[in-house]
């Protein structure tokens, strides 16, 4: 993915400076800030001490917080989540790495059946974060490449958010570290280095559950959020077409009023993500559409996404499955023309 550079939006900020950061550089100052705003916030995963993670978000962390606050752990997901929901419902508000989104598989019951369900269960908050490091790109092969936000939207009681810009990197961990719910933050690995923007310093915060207006325009709308909102914008500029960018940030809630706003502007709908067809963000959008908007359609709503099949490790043929440039621009074309 080639590099971009984006402002922030629609956020809340205490200060008016800002410097230019990277995505990763960005969700590294968010969490910095609030661990030395709240001394509840501490840090808990595999190799986040010393090492500094396996993408160096944590760099430093432990030098700065010390080995209370930036918790070590053994190679056990499960033991990670059920610590941190432990630990949530007696008033801390932990932040869970997972080295790969993909691991969350083996924290999936303590996540889903117990965190989730605490509040509805008992009135418990459980103020936790859990970073699911997600996305393909790296040639990293199907155990380490995956989107999982689908299999989070399933059970009541989660938050889900996806940033795209470095801005709403560190906005959206702010508040996902405040709010009282567990939220899964999926923060995606080809943004890390490759995406970079302004990024308000001190106490910044973008709320959860609002979409943003990437870019606007009147022909027709891509719905996306994560590595698809670059895709989209780059498509949009280089078609030179009046194509409006909705970048959705959070999954759920998810924010309708800001989808059938754009949908009854354009009257034309691409919904585009880089996690697999079934069952995803991608089919929610579009059954809300063809239920909300449909008399509001010049088109039949249509969507990019990879397909049905685990992320090769081979890079041509990982290039062949994830949504790329020209793909994007393909269908922009081809709905626009529709």
């Amino acid at each position: 993915m080639s590099e971009t550079t984006v402002a922030p939006a629609n956020g809340t900020a205490t200060e008016t400076s800002s410097r230019e950061m990277t995505y990763l550089e960005a969700i590294s100052d968010g969490l910095r800030e609030e661990m030395r705003r709240d001394e509840t916030v501490f840090c808990i995963g595999e190799d986040i001490g010393a090492f500094g993670g396996a993408f160096k978000v944590t760099d430093g962390f432990i030098e700065e917080f010390g080995p209370d606050r930036v918790l070590d752990t053994p190679l056990a997901e499960n033991a990670i989540i059920g610590t941190a929901v432990g630990a949530a419902a007696e008033g801390l508000r932990p932040v869970c790495e997972m080295q790969f989104a993909d691991f969350i598989a083996c924290g999936f019951d303590q996540l889903v059946n117990v965190a989730a369900k605490l509040h509805y269960r008992q009135g418990v908050a459980v103020p936790m974060v859990v970073r699911l490091p997600s996305g393909g790109g790296f040639s990293g092969g199907p155990f380490h490449s995956q989107n999982p936000e689908a299999w989070f939207l399933q059970a009541p009681g989660l938050k889900v958010v996806t940033p795209a810009t470095a801005a709403d990197a560190k906005g959206l961990l702010v508040s996902a570290i405040r709010d009282p719910n567990p939220v899964c933050y999926l923060e995606h690995k080809g943004l890390y280095r490759n995406v970079k923007g302004d990024v308000p310093a001190g106490d910044y915060t973008v709320p959860l559950g609002k979409a943003h207006v990437a870019r606007e325009g009147s022909e027709m709308s891509v719905i996306a959020y994560g590595s698809s909102v670059h895709l989209a914008l780059q498509a949009a500029e280089e078609l030179d077409e009046d194509i409006e960018v909705i970048d959705l940030r959070s999954l759920a809630p998810l924010d309708t009023e800001a989808i059938l706003a754009s949908v009854r502007k354009t009257s034309k709908v691409l919904v585009a993500h880089e996690a697999t067809r079934s069952c995803g963000v991608g089919a929610e959008v579009a059954a809300i559409v063809a239920q909300e908007a449909f008399e509001d359609l010049d088109a039949p709503v249509r969507r990019l996404t990879a397909p049905d099949v685990p992320i090769p490790f081979s890079p041509p043929l990982e290039q062949a499955v994830l949504p790329q440039l020209e793909d994007m621009k393909e269908a922009c074309r081809e709905l626009i023309a529709y």
